[in-house]
């Protein structure tokens, strides 16, 4: 395959290299050429989809594939089973201190700055090199395929937008809240309802968004609390418990999803959040803006399709512990993964009494449980499943010892420390000092590893799906832009959302089953693992998951 390096060069140009030859063309004629190029199948290398993408988008360029070199960059950094010393070079120091673009910079050329015109082709060649030397070369092929086609699908998520009416959007707040109040000020039913709290605690000038202001009121009235979080007060018996949680409920709808949010992140009936894939140390995406990675339940009746279209929502039930049977070559919880319930055929396979143990027995080995009922049932599955339970305990073990672990596909953890970059810290705080203070230190690293193996190897095959889908819904529409096409519009660790034409639900929920049973495939070659789908047709996204309105269950097997 061709690969294509694109490098940033001042006064608006571009440097491209391939195979045959390295020349420059104006920034005014990059989407005409890429668009002629795309039909020949090329992979694309350049230093930040999230800079050079939006624009072919909005040019209208869809390409299929990329090598993200930021991203892979830093990833290769940290894999244990790649040389790092291979990553060395001119402007390496430049690639290790690349963020990613967020929506406040400019798309493509923010200045004539040096750090802004990365050579392409040099980072390209070391990469690639890097890989090749590997031992585990084949599955960091398809990491850094699966990460830079993530940045693709984020990219084309934020053009395309997630349909939504204001409409709907601002007779809900209007609801809740009153009318749009004036800049700086509360809505009318939300002032009211401070009104209630300076009255239940004889608080005159209460501001119950201050914290401090908050729990001094509280303790002047006998409560004693040191956090107004929700399960905090709802352990206290007093009248003002039941409306001050109504309204830190509103205040948090018109903080986060208000007016102001519509303004800012919705345009042209569409809301448009920024990803940032790979944004956590595992590998799980993390947003840039519009709080997509949080999307609320109470504004989800807002995402509406368009007329003559639906939303297809399906998520993968149980994830993680799946992942974790694949990945540890665990025969006996892969058999118990067969179904659309783990939990249930763990149950069926008498290795527990009830769905709710085996629940608490997954989640305890992969969080670190080892007391209460989790901790028992820990250790009477470990001899069940040895494999699967024993995997995660070593990774916790090596945290212990303070050692890096790894993904399936070779995703290294941040090391332990506490200044260095990229290290992993427990809390901002200065580094622990005396011996106890390092031992829990370590523990607490130890129970990160634990998890990050398992969590690290789902955001992989997350990946793998969204890689596979994206292609799938593009050759699924006969022809058109992106946006005239089946696309995706939303994706959260285990979620997919697909704005589609309504005659083509059925089609495009069997091509995201495919696109599952796909990633499943290509992480698991060895042992077949099920990936069974909930799958939803809906209006809006509000309906996603329930009996009614096209719901249906469909099974994918790797």
């Amino acid at each position: 395959m061709t690969r294509i390096q694109l490098s940033r060069l001042p006064g608006e140009r571009v440097r491209v290299t391939d195979d045959e030859a390295s020349r420059e063309i104006d920034l005014a004629d990059l989407a005409p050429f890429v668009a002629a190029r795309e039909p020949d199948g090329p992979r694309w290398v350049w230093d930040d989809t999230a800079r050079w993408y939006p624009g072919l988008l909005a040019a209208g360029v869809r390409v299929a594939r990329a090598h993200d070199l930021r991203l892979c960059h830093h990833l290769l950094r940290r894999a244990p089973a790649v040389d790092a010393s291979l990553l060395v070079g001119p402007e390496s120091t430049r690639w290790d201190r690349l963020g990613p673009a967020v929506p406040s910079d400019p798309v493509l050329f923010s200045s004539d700055a040096a750090a802004e015109h990365l050579a392409a082709d040099l980072e390209d060649e070391r990469q690639l090199s890097a890989i090749s030397a590997s031992p585990e070369a084949r599955r960091l092929h398809l990491l850094v395929a699966a990460e830079s086609a993530g940045a693709l699908a984020a990219a084309e998520m934020t053009y395309a937008g997630v349909p939504w009416r204001v409409d709907v959007h601002e007779e809900l707040l209007t609801g809740l809240l009153g009318p749009r109040p004036p800049w700086g000020a509360r809505p009318r039913l939300l002032e009211e309802a401070v009104g209630d709290l300076r009255r239940l605690l004889s608080a005159p000038g209460l501001n119950p968004d201050s914290r401090p202001e908050l729990l001094a009121a509280l303790r002047r009235n006998g409560i004693e609390l040191t956090d107004t979080r929700a399960h905090s007060l709802r352990s206290v018996d007093h009248p003002v418990i039941e409306p001050l949680l109504r309204y830190k409920k509103l205040a948090h709808l018109f903080q986060t999803n208000g007016w102001a949010w519509i303004d800012e992140w919705v345009r042209d009936g569409r809301f448009r959040p920024s990803y940032q894939p790979a944004g956590s140390a595992t590998g799980r995406w993390s947003s840039n803006g519009g709080g997509a990675l949080s999307f609320p339940v109470q504004v989800r009746s807002a995402a509406v399709a368009d007329p003559g279209w639906v939303l297809v929502v399906a998520d993968v039930a149980q994830l993680e512990p799946r992942v974790l049977a694949g990945m540890s070559g665990d025969r006996a919880l892969a058999r118990a993964a067969r179904g659309a319930d783990l939990y249930q055929g763990m149950v069926d396979d008498g290795a527990v009494a009830s769905r709710q143990d085996a629940k608490l027995g997954l989640l305890g080995a992969m969080y670190g449980a080892t007391s209460g009922a989790s901790g028992r049932m820990v250790a009477d599955l470990t001899r069940r499943y040895p494999a699967a339970f024993g995997l995660v305990e070593e990774a916790a073990r090596a945290g212990e010892r303070g050692q890096v672990v790894r993904t399936l596909l070779g995703r290294g953890c941040p090391a332990l420390g506490a200044s260095s970059d990229g290290a992993w810290e427990e809390s901002p705080e200065a580094p622990p000092t005396d011996l106890a203070d390092q031992d829990r230190h370590r523990r607490a690293y130890g129970r990160f590893t634990r998890n990050f193996v398992v969590q690290g190897t789902g955001a992989e095959w997350a990946s793998c799906w969204i890689a596979d889908l994206r292609n799938r819904l593009w050759h699924l529409g006969a022809d058109g832009s992106l946006a005239e096409r089946p696309h995706l519009v939303f994706f959260l660790h285990d979620e997919v959302v697909v704005h589609a034409p309504a005659h083509l639900a059925d089609a495009v929920a069997g091509e995201v089953t495919e696109a599952a049973a796909t990633a499943g495939r290509l992480l698991f070659r060895e042992l077949p693992i099920d990936f069974p789908l909930s799958v939803s047709v809906v209006q809006s996204y509000a309906e996603a998951g329930k009996p009614a309105g096209g719901s249906s269950h469909l099974g994918s097997s790797a």
